[in-house]
């Protein structure tokens, strides 16, 4: 049995001022022609449909286009609500689309019960557990001691009563002990919301989402298959895929991805603003349309430099420096002797322990004005 493992598609994101949606349809569409390609018998989504519990019309369009087409294909789709979603909303009408071979984890009650599949070696169960806090899982089984993320995804899992004689298969929604982290993600502080992977190892596959960088934890059958596409600069790096599941026998599991190329990348460029801005530098490349991140090294503050990085790096996000003010911070403290000084020197010290470097005459002498011109006000 073939199965595509999808995740995290976060419809309806914004980075900063730009709306990711065109992005989002133009990769949505790729992955159908993968699937096209390679003809599996279900897809799965495994949590984080859309950016915000309320998503945006837009959004739910494209999902639902998205939906639709997976289905009129005949293939089997299972979809979990991760920790952005509305787990309310997306099972709304679960069980009449279920007719359509569409199946949406209903609301957590404390009872899952398996979608059976068939092949040629037998069944397989697949599992719906969307994403779960502890406290929801205590709320069912008050008996349990049930204090952490991974007490609340064992008992979860132990009251699935699974036939490990059997192929299972386990869609959910948690952040899995020692798993590599980015910016783009909600991750608890000390690793509160940590799951040990021990708590879901009997299954024969573990389709994971809400991690977006694509990677095993442990076993190659515990999976994340990370975003389609890069919602942070951390991931300017990371490729994307899509990750391909074939289920053989029982204990024949086998995964392998398929890249993922979007229509806009995520770049980091660094170099000088005059460097940046000659043709050489960008001509040959994507840049011009791509998410960009600029680092200036130059050692002064260059004026009006996003308005005119912006005239040829369009999307432009951010501009950050790296040079010797910024390498450096020092440590302010308020001195004994500060009544003592001057509002001049109080300033001039202010300025050189921020950028590393003496204020020069010329801005001495601003500054100078600038003091007296308030000072005359006030008197």
């Amino acid at each position: 049995m073939k199965l595509i493992h999808l995740s995290d598609l976060h419809l309806g994101k914004r980075l900063r001022e730009y709306s990711l949606l065109e992005d989002q349809e133009y990769i949505l569409a790729e992955i159908l022609n993968i699937i096209d390609g390679e003809k599996p018998d279900g897809v799965i989504i495994a949590g984080d449909i859309y950016d915000k519990a309320v998503p945006s019309a837009e959004a739910v369009r494209l999902f639902d286009e998205f939906v639709f087409r997976l289905s009129k294909r005949g293939l089997k789709v299972f979809v979990i609500s991760g920790n952005h979603d509305s787990a309310e909303r997306v099972a709304y009408l679960g069980r009449v689309v279920e007719n359509a071979g569409v199946y949406f984890s209903p609301v957590y009650s404390g009872e899952i019960l398996p979608v059976q599949l068939e092949d040629e070696f037998g069944g397989v169960n697949v599992y719906l557990l969307p994403f779960i806090k502890p406290a929801q899982v205590k709320h069912f089984f008050p008996q349990e001691e049930i204090k952490s993320y991974t007490d609340a995804v064992s008992c979860a899992v132990k009251h699935m009563n699974i036939d490990t004689a059997q192929r299972n298969v386990l869609v959910t929604h948690q952040f899995i002990t020692n798993s590599v982290t980015c910016e783009s993600e909600e991750v608890s502080v000390g690793g509160a919301d940590n799951v040990d992977a021990s708590a879901v190892a009997e299954f024969d596959y573990v389709a994971l989402g809400h991690l977006h960088v694509p990677q095993s934890c442990g076993n190659e059958h515990i999976r994340y298959c990370g975003t389609p596409l890069k919602y942070s600069f951390s991931e300017a790096k990371v490729s994307k895929s899509v990750t391909v599941v074939e289920l053989g026998e029982k204990g024949s599991v086998s995964v392998r991805t398929i890249p993922l190329v979007p229509k806009r990348d995520m770049v980091d460029i660094r170099g000088s603003f005059e460097e940046i801005m000659q043709k050489e530098f960008y001509e040959g490349t994507s840049w011009q349309e791509d998410y960009v991140r600029i680092t200036l090294t130059d050692e002064e503050t260059v004026a009006d430099a996003y308005s005119r990085l912006r005239c040829i790096y369009r999307k432009l996000m951010l501009i950050q420096y790296d040079n010797k003010r910024t390498r450096t911070r020092q440590c302010i403290t308020t001195a004994e002797n500060v009544r003592q000084k001057s509002e001049l020197e109080l300033f001039a010290e202010l300025f050189e322990k921020q950028n590393n470097m003496p204020m020069s005459d010329e801005q001495l002498e601003y500054m100078q004005r600038i003091i007296a011109e308030i000072k005359e006000v006030q008197a």
